[in-house]
Order: structure tokens, then sequence, then C-alpha cells
């Protein structure tokens, strides 16, 4: 392949959060093409969406490979940056020294109101937030996740009855919300799973009843002199549980899905020259 298209495959791939298929694919174009900038800046991303203390160090070998090629290389400077402002300065006080000099030369190069200016103000912005504001941000993210959770599973329930009623469903291809349907739909089918698809399609009652019937059985327990402190209301919650997991593992599915069929199209581009 040439370059450009193994950097396209890495830009598909990062998009769909195939970080372990863009650093194959970064390390490949690396070894079949030689150094380049943008594909360091690729495999630097890729390991630094990992956010482990592993994948940052090969974060920034891979960051400083490519600024040796293009120390001017507003990509590398500011994804650079970006690792230097979220490691921890007490562990890794080299890194925070550099944050200023990157900033300060992404300042020289990139023009105000630029991408690489915005990305730099967020990245400060985030790295200088407080405790209450940590507890703001986790308190959002949660409540994110419980809606898409809650957007799922609207979207599985109609799928599933489009199923139910031998509906043909779309396409999934590379499109990551129609490939994790397609799995859920999967993994949901069979009377087994019944129980849990009626949770589903009933989520908001099914976390009221199942609070109120787990409350009420430990308060019961404990009332009635069976037990000093009762767990077992939690039982309850069980169904409600796989039914989740099962939602999270059509996600991981589909994504893993629409990975390999971008990697299987970008090898056909890549086989097609030597036919």
């Amino acid at each position: 392949m040439e370059r450009q298209q193994y950097v396209e495959s890495c830009s598909e791939l990062f998009a769909v959060g195939g970080y372990a298929a863009v650093r194959a694919a970064a390390e490949e174009g690396l070894k079949e093409i030689g150094p380049d900038p943008v594909l360091f800046r690729w495999l630097g991303q890729a390991h630094a969406a990992e956010d482990e203390d592993d994948h940052d160090r090969e974060a920034e070998a891979a960051y400083r490979e490519g600024l040796a090629l293009a120390e001017d290389d507003l990509g590398l400077l500011v994804s650079y940056l970006e690792l230097c402002l979220r490691s921890d300065s007490f562990e890794y006080p080299g890194r925070a020294r550099r944050a200023g000099v990157l900033q300060e030369r992404i300042e020289e190069l990139a023009p105000p109101g630029s991408t690489e200016r915005e990305r730099v103000d967020d990245a400060i912005g985030w790295a200088g937030r407080g405790y209450w504001d940590d507890l703001n941000l986790g308190a959002a993210r949660g409540q994110a996740q419980q809606a898409a959770m809650a957007e799922q599973s609207v979207l599985v329930t109609d799928a599933l009855r489009r199923a139910a009623r031998g509906e043909t469903s779309e396409n999934a291809e590379e499109d990551l919300q129609a490939a994790e349907l397609a799995a859920a739909v999967e993994l949901l089918q069979g009377p087994r799973n019944a129980p849990l698809r009626l949770l589903l399609a009933h989520r908001v009652a099914a976390y009221v009843l199942t609070f109120a019937a787990s409350f009420g059985l430990n308060k019961a327990l404990v009332w009635s002199g069976a037990l000093n402190f009762s767990l077992w209301g939690w039982l309850f919650w069980a169904p409600v549980l796989i039914a989740e997991a099962k939602l999270r593992q059509a996600k991981k599915l589909g994504r893993e899905r629409v990975i390999a069929r971008i990697q299987a199209r970008h090898d056909e581009i890549r086989l097609k020259p030597a036919q």
C-alpha cells in the first residue's frame, strides 16, 4: 500500500475505536515505507487512547520519533502536548515540563482560531480542572452513558421487532451503529432471552420495579427479624444486569466486526497491485 492508504486506514480504524488495529496498521506502514511523521502520530495516538502507563510510554516514544523527522509538525506537537498535560506531574515530571515548551511552539506555528489552537485550549482546560470539576465531569459522563444505553435499548427493541416480523435488516457493512444493532439482535434471539428482551423494551419501568422489589425485600427481611442486615434483595438486579451486559457485548462485537471489515477492505487494496 502507499503511504496515503496507510494513513486512511489508521484514520478510519481510530474513528471506530480500533486502537490495536491502528497500531498494527501504522507499524506495518512504517516497516513498508519507512519513517513517516504522520504514521508516528497515529501510532502515538493509538497508544495514548488506551490511557495506561505502558501505552503512554510507547506513545511518547512514537511522538519523539516523529518530531525527530518533522520538528514543526503541528499534529505531532498537539498530540504530544495532550499526552504531557494528561500525565501525572509527580510520576512523570519530565513530561509536565515539556508541556510548556510544546505549548509555546504550537502558539508560534498555529494561527489563532485554528483547529490546533482549539485542541490546545481544550487540553489545557481539561488539565486545569479541579476536584469539583472532576465530580461534575464524572456525573455528566455517567448521565451520558445512561442516556446512550437507554437509546440503544430503544433501537435494539425496534430492531428485534422488525426481525420478528421477518423484515430484512439494513446491511451493516462499516456502519458502527448498524453493526452493534445486528449483533444485539443475534445475541438476544431465542426463547431463552425473552425475559431480557422484555426488560429492554420497558427499561425504565424495569429499573423502577427492580429497585422497589429489592428495597422492599431487604426491608421486609430486616423488619421481620429474620436478618439484622439483608442483601438478598440485590438478587432482583441480576436479570437487569445481564440485559445490560448483553448490550455491552453487542457493542463490542459490532465494533470488532466493523474493524475487521475495514481491515479486510484495506488488505484487498494492498493485494491488488500484487495481483
